[in-house]
């Protein structure tokens, strides 16, 4: 059996057997992550995965499974004991400015810049910053782009802001197109895969020296500078779905 609707999966979440397929972004309001542990115990098999839904989502999770692509020395700070021990880290490397990254917010609003961790610890000794949260290095004269994929159809656009570091168009940046590396690509579908990503909105940074990072990445994102319309992109993204259900 395939469901297709937010609405049919609960009126037939009882009776859902091994097998089974939900084709569609998960909409249990509170209860997802639990639904998620569910339906996978019984073998409910979900398009998009419960991993790329679940790491969509949350800045922290991104931290926590796809590290490997992300900024040296980006950290996941849970309490005040791990933001004492990112002090110590972070001043013996000589990291001066840094970046947190609220869990769920989205389009720039949650990415704050200080000059130090020592800045970061005061405000949240006064419970001025919810954990957990995201810390990493303030990275000088980067490239922001974002790599929409989605099969084989991928493209790249460079966002720039002159007035705010964050680049996000919905803040006031503006986009130019990109001429993505192959290696650039494959950091792309390198996190995707390890996250099982069906197909991403991925962000990159490029630093000085031409390195490559994963900032971050989500099934849905803005296509304010994307050349595909959004109706066609979401036409591609359902039939790559329908495949992943039928195979």
């Amino acid at each position: 059996m395939i469901i297709r609707t937010n609405l049919e999966l609960k009126e037939r979440y009882d009776t859902l057997k091994a097998g089974d397929c939900f084709i569609g972004l998960l909409s249990f309001k509170h209860l997802k992550h639990r639904a998620f542990v569910d339906l996978l115990e019984r073998g409910v098999r979900l398009f998009p995965s419960a991993l790329s839904q679940t790491l969509g989502r949350s800045k922290v999770a991104q931290a926590l499974a796809l590290r490997p692509w992300m900024l040296p020395h980006t950290l996941i700070i849970a309490r005040r004991a791990d933001l004492m021990q990112a002090i110590n880290t972070y001043n013996q490397h000589g990291i001066g400015a840094v970046v947190t990254k609220e869990d769920h917010l989205q389009c720039g609003f949650g990415v704050h810049r200080w000059e130090n961790t020592e800045a970061v610890y005061n405000q949240a000794s006064y419970n001025a910053i919810a954990y957990p949260f995201v810390l990493q290095p303030f990275v000088e004269n980067c490239t922001d782009i974002r790599v929409i994929v989605a099969g084989d159809y991928f493209e790249a656009y460079a966002r720039e802001n002159p007035n705010n570091f964050r680049m996000n168009l919905t803040v006031g940046g503006t986009s130019k197109p990109y001429s993505i590396t192959d290696d650039q690509l494959a950091v792309c579908h390198t996190a995707m895969e390890r996250g099982k990503f069906p197909y991403a909105h991925v962000d990159l940074l490029i630093n000085e020296q031409g390195r490559c990072f994963l900032s971050e990445v989500a099934l849905n994102g803005g296509m304010k500078g994307s050349r595909i319309s959004r109706e066609e992109l979401d036409r591609i993204k359902k039939d790559i779905l329908e495949k992943m259900a039928a195979s």
